[in-house]
């Protein structure tokens, strides 16, 4: 049994596709620069195009060039080129570099990748890849760092860059082994149109018959849920209900009970002053109690209080100042 390659949609493929055209010409001159032979650099960068090509559904495409150029740098022909390889003499500085420092070099001025980057894609700090630059960089007579030379060595990266034969980037289009022997070589390019659609299984024509199975299994399921519906109830019927109840709840176990409370429990009733109580009485007899109990508010408008507003009548949206009615000395 072979697991089936997921589904991969024509917008997703396009992209791949598109981001791989646009980055096999910089990675293939990087990788043929840094191990010195075109075939086995062909041989990692179609290796590194068919391993990004399985996990780039798994990685948002922002991320895309940092993994892909990760891939490729972190592969053995290129991480660790093998003795013997042949540099052109306009790029003889190259082959005198160590591989860390010669990898550094080509990622700057053959990827096009900026300081940051390039480090981080070694798993380097940003300052120990300045040092690998410093050390790749030619020098001259004295010892110091050659900017002309430095500029000549970068344009022949960029004039093999202009110059690479489409026939060469068409050799990486091409099958290079096929993944099992029931299924025909693809491209990394696009995927297996087998794997792309998904086969249905043949529908089964026949005499349809009744699920008898399923509804047994209702059934018998029903018979014991009401089972052991009439059992919870009936054992619930005949339990204690004081002792069922929880902790600290009240439960009913019976008619309410009443009892006298004993004489001691009484509460005790101050005795009544006769003489108090017949003051209360004569003063509540008083006819003029009514206007004793108000004596407040009338000594309150002999001192001269003001009269309350009369809010039964609607009142003027301006009322007039609070001194327009007073009189004063000087009216007179």
């Amino acid at each position: 049994m072979t697991a089936a390659t997921a589904p991969v949609s024509s917008t997703a493929a396009g992209a791949l596709s598109a981001f791989l055209r646009g980055v096999e010409r910089r990675a293939l001159v990087v990788a043929e620069l840094q191990c010195g032979d075109p075939t086995v650099a062909e041989q990692a960068l179609v290796a590194v195009m068919r391993a990004f090509a399985g996990i780039a559904s798994d990685v948002p495409m922002a991320q895309w060039p940092d993994r892909f150029w990760i891939l490729l740098a972190h592969r053995t022909p290129i991480r660790v080129p093998a003795a013997g390889g042949q540099w052109p003499p306009e790029l003889a500085h190259l082959p005198a570099l160590a591989p860390a420092a010669r990898l550094a070099l080509l990622l700057r001025v053959g990827g096009s990748l900026d300081e940051a980057a390039a480090a981080q894609i070694l798993d380097l700090p940003v300052a120990d890849y300045q040092q690998a630059l410093a050390e790749a960089c030619p020098r001259d007579a004295q010892g110091h760092p050659d900017a002309s030379a430095w500029r000549a060595l970068a344009e022949q990266v960029q004039l093999r860059l202009r110059d690479l034969p489409l026939s060469r980037l068409q050799r990486l289009q091409q099958p290079v082994a096929a993944p099992a022997p029931s299924q025909d070589a693809a491209s990394w390019r696009t995927p297996n149109k087998a794997d792309a659609t998904p086969t249905r299984a043949p529908k089964r024509r026949g005499t349809r018959r009744l699920p008898w199975k399923g509804l047994l299994i209702v059934a018998v399921t029903a018979g014991v849920l009401l089972g052991g519906a009439a059992w919870w109830k009936h054992a619930r019927g005949g339990a204690d209900p004081v002792a069922s109840a929880p902790e600290g709840a009240v439960g009913d176990a019976g008619p309410v009970t009443v009892e006298e409370l004993p004489a001691e429990d009484l509460p005790v009733t101050a005795p009544v002053d006769p003489a108090h109580t017949a003051s209360d009485a004569a003063m509540l007899a008083d006819p003029e109690l009514a206007v004793a109990r108000d004596a407040d508010l009338y000594a309150w408008f002999a001192a001269g209080g003001p009269v309350p507003v009369d809010e039964s009548q609607p009142q003027p949206s301006r009322p007039e100042p609070a001194t327009a009615g007073l009189e004063t000395s000087t009216d007179e």
